[in-house]
């Protein structure tokens, strides 16, 4: 019984590992490093982002500070396929899509009633331990942005 339940146990260990390895190195929780940040003045500024599993998804909240420099909360939730998935709380953007290039980058597309507003892509640091998104777009009022965003891993 004792052997049974040994193996058990280390079964169930490798599931959970190889879980978490699916899950890609985005996953967890990142702050902006302001310090390392080039962000022009009057682009929204997403100082928190959270990838967590939901289910067989993935769910990304984002924080930040808008153009306005009001608080800006939203949220997507689908799967690393580069198929468009619902995008709730951004103004500029209606639905969202991740595609994973390679395990420590993923490329992102962010679209409003079809048309792409947004093109970036997210590269994790080998150690895991800083991303930096770069984006190219456009803004609500139609003006061009391009901009990079480091964050650290919490």
């Amino acid at each position: 019984m004792k052997t049974r339940s040994i193996v058990l146990t280390i079964a169930l260990c490798c599931v959970g590992l190889a879980v978490c390895w699916g899950q890609g190195a985005n996953m967890g929780t990142w702050k902006l490093n302001e310090a390392k940040t080039k962000i022009p003045a009057g682009v929204p500024k997403n100082t928190t982002v959270v990838y967590v599993a939901a289910g067989d998804n993935i769910k990304v909240t984002v924080d930040g500070v808008g153009a306005d420099g009001k608080p800006q909360h939203n949220e997507w939730t689908g799967k690393f396929d580069g198929k468009d998935y619902p995008l709730t709380g951004d103004p500029a953007a209606d639905t969202r899509s991740y595609k994973v290039i390679n395990d420590h980058t993923t490329e992102l597309t962010n679209k409003k009633n079809g048309k792409v507003t947004v093109m970036g892509q997210i590269v994790v640091s080998a150690d895991g331990k800083m991303r930096t998104v770069t984006v190219k777009g456009t803004d609500p009022s139609g003006k061009m942005v391009s901009y990079s965003a480091v964050y650290d891993k919490q």
